[in-house]
């Protein structure tokens, strides 16, 4: 990665905004619908800003101040002069979709947003608010997380019944607790057989179960781009073989 994605907490807070015009204006929105409270000069407690000015210099120059007051700085049109880039943003509250090119091309970004928004249906902030409140029933149900993250993992599947793209998934969270089996999941192990260093080369059933595996075993000289794919807390074991007994859960055996 390029940078490093997150999500601000902006609500309450104050972000500086320097410049006017319409670029100024559409940070001044994007800051609104955040929560952030807009000054136009640093004051303390401020936690981030942003420069909308033409003259490249005076930008340079005003970014410059910010940034020895310890905010991190968005300088619009100029990613070099950038300590963070705004992304294109699909919002399905409290889904919250952010598109980044790391300042590459904001028209780049557009295009996959609006690809992005066509494929995702408008009741998918529902779906997220209804998983969120259903947190309490689904840990009395599971209490091992790995188990109750097995069974949320299946019921948001294609086809399944929590499918995110299906519009009426929202209303779907109780029939699925209510229909949903108690017993844990025993060991599954399955073998992934790399033809490509590339991670872009998997197979749509090898790069699934990437994204669902609870343990990785991989052989020596698997290419860290492929193991970037897998889930973040997955837990790795460089391996010669597949292990004899795997532990509970979806467990992958890597291979060249």
């Amino acid at each position: 990665m390029h940078q490093l994605p997150i999500f601000l907490n902006l609500s309450g807070r104050t972000a500086v905004l320097v410049g006017e015009g319409e670029a100024a204006d559409a940070k001044a929105r994007l800051i609104e619908r955040a929560g952030g409270r807009i000054v136009r000069a640093w004051e303390p407690g401020a936690t981030i800003a942003f420069v909308a000015l033409a003259d490249e210099d005076a930008a340079r120059a005003a970014a410059e101040a910010l940034r020895a007051k310890g905010l991190l700085v968005n300088v619009v049109d100029r990613p070099a002069l950038c300590d963070f880039t705004t992304p294109a943003i699909v919002d399905r509250a409290p889904v919250t979709i952010a598109i980044g090119t790391g300042g590459a091309s904001a028209g780049l970004a557009k295009a996959v947003r609006q690809r992005v928004e066509a494929l995702l249906p408008a009741r998918l902030g529902d779906l997220a608010a209804a998983l969120f409140k259903a947190r309490d029933a689904m840990k009395a149900r599971w209490p091992d997380p790995a188990s109750r993250r097995r069974a949320i993992d299946a019921a948001l599947a294609p086809g399944a019944p929590l499918d995110p793209l299906a519009p009426d998934a929202a209303g779907q969270v109780e029939d699925w607790l209510a229909a949903s089996e108690t017993a844990a999941r025993p060991a599954r192990l399955e073998t992934i057989r790399l033809t490509s260093a590339d991670p872009d080369d998997l197979t749509l059933r090898a790069a699934r179960l990437l994204g669902q595996a609870d343990h990785i075993f991989h052989a020596p000289g698997v290419p860290p781009a492929i193991l970037a794919r897998a889930r973040a807390d997955a837990v790795r074991h460089p391996a010669d073989a597949p292990p004899p007994a795997p532990p509970p859960g979806l467990v992958l055996w890597v291979t060249l």
